[in-house]
Protein backbone atom coordinates (compact mmCIF):
# COMPACT_ATOMS: atom_id res chain seq x y z
CA UNK A 1 0.00 0.00 0.00
CA UNK A 2 1.28 3.60 -1.12
CA UNK A 3 1.82 5.94 1.21
CA UNK A 4 -0.43 8.27 -0.47
CA UNK A 5 -3.14 5.89 -0.04
CA UNK A 6 -2.76 5.09 3.60
CA UNK A 7 -2.79 9.33 4.34
CA UNK A 8 -6.42 8.93 2.42
CA UNK A 9 -7.57 5.99 4.27
CA UNK A 10 -6.46 7.77 7.41
CA UNK A 11 -7.78 11.16 6.41
CA UNK A 12 -11.43 9.11 5.46
CA UNK A 13 -11.12 7.58 9.02
CA UNK A 14 -10.71 11.12 10.65
CA UNK A 15 -13.29 12.64 8.77
CA UNK A 16 -15.46 10.04 9.84
CA UNK A 17 -14.68 10.36 13.74
CA UNK A 18 -15.30 13.60 13.39
CA UNK A 19 -18.50 13.71 12.00
CA UNK A 20 -19.76 10.99 14.30
CA UNK A 21 -18.36 13.12 17.09
CA UNK A 22 -20.40 16.17 15.80
CA UNK A 23 -23.48 13.67 15.79
CA UNK A 24 -23.07 12.66 19.04
CA UNK A 25 -23.30 15.78 20.35
CA UNK A 26 -25.66 17.57 18.99
CA UNK A 27 -28.21 15.10 17.77
CA UNK A 28 -30.20 14.49 21.06
CA UNK A 29 -33.88 13.68 21.92
CA UNK A 30 -35.48 15.84 24.12
CA UNK A 31 -38.33 16.38 25.34
CA UNK A 32 -38.99 19.87 23.90
CA UNK A 33 -38.13 20.67 20.27
CA UNK A 34 -34.92 22.06 19.38
CA UNK A 35 -34.63 25.94 18.70
CA UNK A 36 -34.17 25.32 15.54
CA UNK A 37 -36.85 22.88 14.41
CA UNK A 38 -40.46 23.42 14.36
CA UNK A 39 -43.01 22.21 17.17
CA UNK A 40 -45.07 21.31 14.69
CA UNK A 41 -42.48 18.66 13.12
CA UNK A 42 -43.35 17.21 16.39
CA UNK A 43 -46.00 14.64 16.86
CA UNK A 44 -48.97 16.31 18.99
CA UNK A 45 -49.68 14.26 22.45
CA UNK A 46 -53.08 13.23 21.92
CA UNK A 47 -56.00 14.60 24.13
CA UNK A 48 -56.93 11.88 27.09
CA UNK A 49 -60.56 11.97 28.18
CA UNK A 50 -61.88 10.46 31.28
CA UNK A 51 -65.11 10.68 33.56
CA UNK A 52 -65.18 13.03 36.08
CA UNK A 53 -68.73 11.78 38.21
CA UNK A 54 -71.93 14.01 37.40
CA UNK A 55 -73.68 16.71 38.66
CA UNK A 56 -76.62 16.13 41.14
CA UNK A 57 -79.27 16.30 38.48
CA UNK A 58 -77.38 13.73 36.62
CA UNK A 59 -75.69 15.09 33.80
CA UNK A 60 -72.09 13.42 32.99
CA UNK A 61 -68.84 15.73 33.76
CA UNK A 62 -65.87 14.86 32.36
CA UNK A 63 -61.76 15.78 32.31
CA UNK A 64 -59.83 16.06 29.51
CA UNK A 65 -55.69 16.03 29.30
CA UNK A 66 -53.69 18.20 27.30
CA UNK A 67 -50.00 18.16 27.32
CA UNK A 68 -46.46 18.92 25.42
CA UNK A 69 -43.39 17.50 25.16
CA UNK A 70 -41.76 20.13 27.13
CA UNK A 71 -43.40 18.85 30.40
CA UNK A 72 -46.64 20.80 30.19
CA UNK A 73 -49.99 19.26 31.05
CA UNK A 74 -53.26 21.09 31.55
CA UNK A 75 -56.28 18.90 32.36
CA UNK A 76 -59.48 20.83 31.83
CA UNK A 77 -63.32 19.88 33.09
CA UNK A 78 -66.57 20.45 31.58
CA UNK A 79 -68.11 21.56 34.66
CA UNK A 80 -67.48 25.13 34.40
CA UNK A 81 -64.88 25.19 32.04
CA UNK A 82 -62.20 24.76 35.01
CA UNK A 83 -58.80 24.30 34.67
CA UNK A 84 -58.35 21.67 37.39
CA UNK A 85 -54.65 21.34 37.16
CA UNK A 86 -51.86 23.11 35.18
CA UNK A 87 -48.56 21.13 35.61
CA UNK A 88 -45.15 22.88 34.69
CA UNK A 89 -41.47 22.47 35.04
CA UNK A 90 -39.22 24.27 37.10
CA UNK A 91 -35.75 25.82 36.61
CA UNK A 92 -34.30 21.85 37.62
CA UNK A 93 -36.92 20.36 35.68
CA UNK A 94 -39.17 19.21 37.95
CA UNK A 95 -42.87 19.48 37.10
CA UNK A 96 -45.26 20.59 39.77
CA UNK A 97 -48.90 21.73 40.16
CA UNK A 98 -49.70 25.71 40.13
CA UNK A 99 -53.03 26.19 39.94
CA UNK A 100 -55.42 25.96 43.21
CA UNK A 101 -58.35 23.64 42.88
CA UNK A 102 -60.29 20.14 44.20
CA UNK A 103 -60.05 16.54 43.63
CA UNK A 104 -63.41 15.95 43.31
CA UNK A 105 -66.35 17.64 40.89
CA UNK A 106 -68.61 17.65 44.13
CA UNK A 107 -66.06 20.10 46.03
CA UNK A 108 -66.22 22.44 42.67
CA UNK A 109 -70.04 21.95 43.05
CA UNK A 110 -70.18 22.79 46.65
CA UNK A 111 -67.64 25.56 47.41
CA UNK A 112 -64.78 26.31 45.11
CA UNK A 113 -64.52 30.38 45.29
CA UNK A 114 -64.02 30.45 41.09
CA UNK A 115 -60.99 28.01 41.03
CA UNK A 116 -59.87 27.43 37.66
CA UNK A 117 -63.40 28.62 36.05
CA UNK A 118 -64.43 30.37 32.85
CA UNK A 119 -66.59 33.06 34.85
CA UNK A 120 -69.55 34.94 32.70
CA UNK A 121 -71.99 36.15 30.91
CA UNK A 122 -70.67 38.89 32.50
CA UNK A 123 -67.16 38.63 34.75
CA UNK A 124 -66.51 40.87 37.75
CA UNK A 125 -68.98 42.82 39.06
CA UNK A 126 -72.45 44.85 38.09
CA UNK A 127 -73.41 47.43 40.99
CA UNK A 128 -76.83 46.73 42.27
CA UNK A 129 -77.71 44.32 39.91
CA UNK A 130 -78.84 45.74 37.08
CA UNK A 131 -77.76 48.11 34.20
CA UNK A 132 -79.86 49.57 31.53
CA UNK A 133 -79.27 48.62 27.64
CA UNK A 134 -81.24 50.59 24.53
CA UNK A 135 -83.47 51.98 27.25
CA UNK A 136 -84.31 48.89 28.78
CA UNK A 137 -83.30 48.26 32.40
CA UNK A 138 -82.40 44.69 33.15
CA UNK A 139 -82.32 43.08 36.75
CA UNK A 140 -79.54 40.19 37.36
CA UNK A 141 -79.08 37.81 40.11
CA UNK A 142 -77.91 39.48 43.23
CA UNK A 143 -74.61 36.97 44.80
CA UNK A 144 -72.10 39.89 46.51
CA UNK A 145 -73.88 41.64 48.48
CA UNK A 146 -75.73 44.01 46.55
CA UNK A 147 -74.13 43.44 43.23
CA UNK A 148 -73.52 40.80 40.59
CA UNK A 149 -70.76 38.76 40.76
CA UNK A 150 -69.50 37.06 37.15
CA UNK A 151 -72.63 36.09 35.96
CA UNK A 152 -74.44 35.39 38.83
CA UNK A 153 -76.06 32.70 41.07
CA UNK A 154 -75.23 30.20 38.38
CA UNK A 155 -73.30 31.62 35.95
CA UNK A 156 -70.50 29.80 33.40
CA UNK A 157 -68.87 28.68 35.98
CA UNK A 158 -71.77 26.34 37.59
CA UNK A 159 -72.53 25.06 34.15
CA UNK A 160 -71.50 22.05 32.22
CA UNK A 161 -69.90 22.71 28.87
CA UNK A 162 -70.23 20.42 25.62
CA UNK A 163 -66.91 19.45 24.38
CA UNK A 164 -65.05 18.50 21.41
CA UNK A 165 -61.29 17.60 20.60
CA UNK A 166 -60.83 19.67 17.18
CA UNK A 167 -57.52 19.95 15.15
CA UNK A 168 -55.98 23.27 14.46
CA UNK A 169 -52.42 24.41 12.92
CA UNK A 170 -51.19 24.69 16.99
CA UNK A 171 -51.95 20.75 17.81
CA UNK A 172 -54.76 19.42 19.22
CA UNK A 173 -57.05 21.89 20.82
CA UNK A 174 -60.58 20.88 23.35
CA UNK A 175 -63.45 23.29 22.44
CA UNK A 176 -66.24 23.90 24.85
CA UNK A 177 -69.65 25.55 23.87
CA UNK A 178 -72.35 26.52 26.20
CA UNK A 179 -75.77 28.16 24.94
CA UNK A 180 -76.81 30.87 27.57
CA UNK A 181 -80.70 30.73 27.32
CA UNK A 182 -82.67 34.26 26.68
CA UNK A 183 -83.17 35.78 30.60
CA UNK A 184 -80.51 33.49 32.49
CA UNK A 185 -79.82 35.43 35.39
CA UNK A 186 -81.46 38.31 33.97
CA UNK A 187 -79.19 38.74 31.25
CA UNK A 188 -80.96 39.22 27.47
CA UNK A 189 -80.57 37.13 24.44
CA UNK A 190 -79.65 33.52 24.04
CA UNK A 191 -75.65 33.40 23.77
CA UNK A 192 -73.93 30.82 22.34
CA UNK A 193 -70.14 31.35 23.43
CA UNK A 194 -67.41 28.72 22.50
CA UNK A 195 -64.07 28.85 24.90
CA UNK A 196 -61.23 27.14 23.00
CA UNK A 197 -58.23 25.76 25.15
CA UNK A 198 -54.90 24.80 22.89
CA UNK A 199 -51.84 23.87 24.79
CA UNK A 200 -48.46 24.25 22.29
CA UNK A 201 -45.00 23.21 22.14
CA UNK A 202 -44.20 26.71 22.88
CA UNK A 203 -45.78 25.95 26.38
CA UNK A 204 -48.28 28.85 25.39
CA UNK A 205 -51.42 27.57 27.20
CA UNK A 206 -54.21 29.68 24.59
CA UNK A 207 -57.58 30.43 25.89
CA UNK A 208 -59.63 31.75 22.97
CA UNK A 209 -63.44 32.95 23.39
CA UNK A 210 -66.29 33.51 21.11
CA UNK A 211 -69.21 34.29 21.21
CA UNK A 212 -72.58 35.62 19.67
CA UNK A 213 -76.19 36.77 20.27
CA UNK A 214 -80.03 36.69 19.23
CA UNK A 215 -80.67 39.77 21.19
CA UNK A 216 -78.54 43.12 22.59
CA UNK A 217 -76.70 41.94 25.25
CA UNK A 218 -73.41 42.67 27.69
CA UNK A 219 -70.60 40.05 27.68
CA UNK A 220 -67.40 40.04 29.93
CA UNK A 221 -65.46 36.76 30.08
CA UNK A 222 -62.55 35.56 31.76
CA UNK A 223 -60.56 32.89 32.90
CA UNK A 224 -60.63 33.10 36.94
CA UNK A 225 -57.54 30.52 37.64
CA UNK A 226 -55.37 31.27 41.33
CA UNK A 227 -51.83 30.99 40.28
CA UNK A 228 -49.15 29.46 42.69
CA UNK A 229 -46.14 29.28 40.99
CA UNK A 230 -44.47 28.05 44.41
CA UNK A 231 -47.10 24.57 43.50
CA UNK A 232 -50.79 24.47 44.66
CA UNK A 233 -51.19 24.64 48.58
CA UNK A 234 -47.47 25.30 48.97
CA UNK A 235 -48.16 28.54 51.45
CA UNK A 236 -48.88 32.15 50.17
CA UNK A 237 -47.65 34.47 46.98
CA UNK A 238 -46.50 37.35 48.41
CA UNK A 239 -42.98 36.74 47.71
CA UNK A 240 -43.49 36.53 43.62
CA UNK A 241 -42.59 39.51 41.69
CA UNK A 242 -45.44 40.99 39.59
CA UNK A 243 -45.13 42.99 36.59
CA UNK A 244 -48.44 44.54 35.51
CA UNK A 245 -47.95 47.18 31.90
CA UNK A 246 -50.45 49.47 33.46
CA UNK A 247 -50.51 52.96 33.94
CA UNK A 248 -53.66 53.53 35.41
CA UNK A 249 -56.20 51.43 38.06
CA UNK A 250 -60.33 51.74 38.44
CA UNK A 251 -60.56 52.63 42.02
CA UNK A 252 -63.29 51.08 44.14
CA UNK A 253 -66.03 52.06 46.56
CA UNK A 254 -66.58 49.95 49.75
CA UNK A 255 -68.72 47.02 47.48
CA UNK A 256 -65.92 47.01 44.92
CA UNK A 257 -67.48 48.86 42.05
CA UNK A 258 -65.24 51.18 40.10
CA UNK A 259 -66.12 54.85 40.88
CA UNK A 260 -65.48 55.74 36.98
CA UNK A 261 -62.23 56.97 37.48
CA UNK A 262 -59.01 55.97 36.03
CA UNK A 263 -55.95 57.04 38.44
CA UNK A 264 -52.35 56.60 37.61
CA UNK A 265 -50.54 53.94 39.81
CA UNK A 266 -47.48 56.06 39.89
CA UNK A 267 -46.50 56.84 43.55
CA UNK A 268 -49.16 54.56 44.56
CA UNK A 269 -49.05 50.95 45.95
CA UNK A 270 -51.00 49.66 42.83
CA UNK A 271 -47.37 50.59 40.80
CA UNK A 272 -46.38 47.04 39.16
CA UNK A 273 -44.73 48.64 36.12
CA UNK A 274 -41.76 47.12 37.24
CA UNK A 275 -41.29 43.70 39.13
CA UNK A 276 -42.29 44.14 42.80
CA UNK A 277 -43.00 41.37 45.53
CA UNK A 278 -46.76 40.99 46.28
CA UNK A 279 -46.31 41.41 49.75
CA UNK A 280 -44.08 44.55 49.40
CA UNK A 281 -47.05 47.08 49.81
CA UNK A 282 -50.33 44.87 50.09
CA UNK A 283 -50.96 45.78 53.93
CA UNK A 284 -50.40 49.37 53.89
CA UNK A 285 -53.17 52.14 54.87
CA UNK A 286 -53.97 52.84 51.32
CA UNK A 287 -57.71 53.26 51.64
CA UNK A 288 -58.06 51.14 48.23
CA UNK A 289 -55.98 48.24 50.03
CA UNK A 290 -58.66 47.95 52.58
CA UNK A 291 -61.39 47.59 50.93
CA UNK A 292 -60.30 45.61 48.68
CA UNK A 293 -58.52 43.75 51.97
CA UNK A 294 -55.51 43.35 49.62
CA UNK A 295 -55.41 43.67 45.80
CA UNK A 296 -58.43 42.99 44.09
CA UNK A 297 -58.67 46.26 41.35
CA UNK A 298 -58.74 46.27 37.62
CA UNK A 299 -55.83 47.54 35.88
CA UNK A 300 -56.02 49.75 32.53
CA UNK A 301 -53.81 47.94 30.39
CA UNK A 302 -51.29 49.39 28.23
CA UNK A 303 -51.32 49.03 24.78
CA UNK A 304 -53.83 48.93 22.00
CA UNK A 305 -57.41 46.78 22.86
CA UNK A 306 -58.20 44.48 20.23
CA UNK A 307 -54.52 43.48 19.82
CA UNK A 308 -52.54 40.45 21.63
CA UNK A 309 -49.90 42.02 23.68
CA UNK A 310 -47.94 41.00 26.33
CA UNK A 311 -49.49 42.71 29.87
CA UNK A 312 -48.17 40.99 32.94
CA UNK A 313 -45.54 38.56 33.84
CA UNK A 314 -44.95 37.00 37.46
CA UNK A 315 -41.69 35.05 38.67
CA UNK A 316 -41.80 32.86 41.52
CA UNK A 317 -38.04 33.09 43.18
CA UNK A 318 -37.77 29.71 45.19
CA UNK A 319 -38.90 27.62 42.02
CA UNK A 320 -37.79 30.17 39.12
CA UNK A 321 -41.24 29.67 37.14
CA UNK A 322 -42.83 32.41 35.52
CA UNK A 323 -45.58 33.11 34.17
CA UNK A 324 -46.41 35.57 31.12
CA UNK A 325 -49.96 36.47 30.40
CA UNK A 326 -50.67 37.84 26.54
CA UNK A 327 -54.56 39.47 26.26
CA UNK A 328 -56.58 41.38 23.62
CA UNK A 329 -58.46 42.83 26.64
CA UNK A 330 -58.20 46.43 28.13
CA UNK A 331 -58.20 45.31 31.33
CA UNK A 332 -56.64 43.00 34.10
CA UNK A 333 -58.17 41.92 37.64
CA UNK A 334 -55.14 41.52 40.09
CA UNK A 335 -56.81 39.62 42.90
CA UNK A 336 -54.39 38.16 45.89
CA UNK A 337 -56.68 35.39 47.42
CA UNK A 338 -57.85 37.96 50.30
CA UNK A 339 -60.66 35.52 51.09
CA UNK A 340 -59.00 32.50 51.53
CA UNK A 341 -58.87 31.79 54.67
CA UNK A 342 -56.76 28.92 55.69
CA UNK A 343 -60.21 26.36 56.43
CA UNK A 344 -60.12 25.30 52.99
CA UNK A 345 -58.21 22.26 51.88
CA UNK A 346 -57.67 21.59 47.98
CA UNK A 347 -56.17 18.50 46.27
CA UNK A 348 -53.95 16.45 47.90
CA UNK A 349 -55.28 17.35 51.02
CA UNK A 350 -53.25 20.63 51.07
CA UNK A 351 -54.80 23.47 52.93
CA UNK A 352 -55.24 26.99 50.93
CA UNK A 353 -53.97 29.47 53.39
CA UNK A 354 -55.10 33.52 52.95
CA UNK A 355 -53.39 34.90 49.66
CA UNK A 356 -52.33 31.10 48.97
CA UNK A 357 -52.94 32.13 44.92
CA UNK A 358 -53.50 35.39 42.54
CA UNK A 359 -55.17 35.47 40.12
CA UNK A 360 -54.73 37.73 36.72
CA UNK A 361 -58.50 38.00 35.12
CA UNK A 362 -57.90 39.50 31.71
CA UNK A 363 -61.53 41.36 31.18
CA UNK A 364 -63.10 44.63 30.51
CA UNK A 365 -63.63 47.02 33.11
CA UNK A 366 -65.97 45.87 35.89
CA UNK A 367 -69.35 47.55 35.63
CA UNK A 368 -68.68 48.37 32.09
CA UNK A 369 -72.78 48.68 31.36
CA UNK A 370 -73.51 51.61 34.33
CA UNK A 371 -70.08 53.40 32.84
CA UNK A 372 -70.48 54.90 29.30
CA UNK A 373 -67.35 55.88 30.04
CA UNK A 374 -65.81 52.58 30.17
CA UNK A 375 -65.04 50.43 26.97
CA UNK A 376 -68.23 49.17 25.95
CA UNK A 377 -68.92 45.31 26.41
CA UNK A 378 -72.23 45.49 24.37
CA UNK A 379 -72.31 42.87 22.28
CA UNK A 380 -75.39 42.80 19.13
CA UNK A 381 -77.06 39.79 16.56
CA UNK A 382 -74.83 41.35 13.95
CA UNK A 383 -71.76 41.42 15.70
CA UNK A 384 -69.04 38.56 17.47
CA UNK A 385 -67.53 38.55 20.17
CA UNK A 386 -64.06 37.48 20.06
CA UNK A 387 -60.53 37.63 22.53
CA UNK A 388 -57.48 35.63 23.09
CA UNK A 389 -55.72 35.53 26.14
CA UNK A 390 -52.33 33.27 26.44
CA UNK A 391 -50.86 31.92 29.70
CA UNK A 392 -47.20 31.29 28.38
CA UNK A 393 -45.18 29.27 31.04
CA UNK A 394 -41.22 29.77 31.44
CA UNK A 395 -38.43 29.84 34.00
CA UNK A 396 -35.86 32.17 35.04
CA UNK A 397 -32.77 32.24 32.61
CA UNK A 398 -34.32 30.03 30.33
CA UNK A 399 -36.68 32.21 27.78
Amino acid sequence: MSSRTTVGILALVLVGAVGWWWLRGTRQTPEAPTSAESPSSVAPIPIARRAFGQTADGVAVDLYTLQNHRGVKATITTYGAIITSLETPDRLGQSGDIVLGFDRLEDYVQKAPYFGSVVGRYANRIAKGSFTLDGKTYTLAKNNGENSLHGGVRGFDKQVWTARVIDTPRGPALELTYISKDGEEGYPGTLTTTVTYTLTEDNELRVEYRATTDKPTVVNLSQHSYFNLAGAGNGDVLGHQVMIAAESYTPVDEGLIPDGQLAPVDGTPFDFRTPTAIGARIDTAHQQLQRGRGYDHNYVLSGEPGRLRSVARVTEPTSGRVLEVLTMEPGVQFYTGNFLDGTMSGKGGKVYPKRGGFCLETQHYPDSPNKPSFPSTVLRPDGRFESTTIFKFLTDGHE
